[in-house]
């Protein structure tokens, strides 16, 4: 029975996330599987994986075949670079005490890069936000100076609307006053 570790897919349509398996090589994609040994996510920046990763190295030492996918995942959670370091200590390479030091390094190293890569995405988006921010207000100060000019310009024409129309009262009530004395 040849063992693979892979993929099973689940989610909605568009939204898919995924099961980490060990399965029979001749069952489905999304059918019968002996152990679920995690879960991937590659819907967040950067993608989610919870894997177990005791019972996938030990999958890993009873033959299983990674497809590419799981490969690239086991190699990233540093499953892989374990079963190596294995390796070595069986065939009398290394010491366990050294792989085990070697092994906690790469880790170390690891999680600092993945620390970095999330700050670095924090900060992209902080920065993103602020400039968002800051167009935003530009734009609502140039709306703001618009509105004004077209409320000052609104108000200049109503008064010269206005200034006519009171000239022409002033001009007419004299003369209505000159014409009744006329008349007298």
């Amino acid at each position: 029975m040849p063992l693979r570790i892979r993929l099973q897919r689940h989610g909605r349509k568009s939204y898919a996330f995924f099961h980490i398996v060990a399965a029979d090589s001749r069952a489905p994609r999304d059918g019968r599987f002996i152990e679920k040994i995690g879960v991937y996510n590659p819907n967040t920046n950067p993608a989610t994986i919870d894997l177990d990763f005791d019972a996938a190295l030990s999958w890993i030492q009873k033959g299983a075949q990674p497809s590419d996918t799981c490969r690239n995942i086991l190699s990233y959670k540093g499953v892989l670079h374990k079963h190596h370091l294995l390796r070595g200590v069986d065939k009398g390479a290394l010491t366990e005490e050294q792989a085990e030091e070697k092994f906690q390094a790469w880790m170390e190293s690891k999680h600092g890069a993945i620390e970095g890569k999330k700050m670095s995405l924090a900060e992209k988006a902080a920065k993103d936000q602020s400039e968002r921010l800051e167009a935003e207000r530009k734009r609502n100060e140039e709306r703001a100076a618009a509105l004004a000019a077209k409320e000052a310009e609104a108000k200049a024409a109503e008064e010269a609307a206005n200034a006519p129309a009171e000239e022409e009262s002033a001009e007419e009530a004299p003369a209505a006053e000159g014409e009744t004395k006329s008349e007298e």
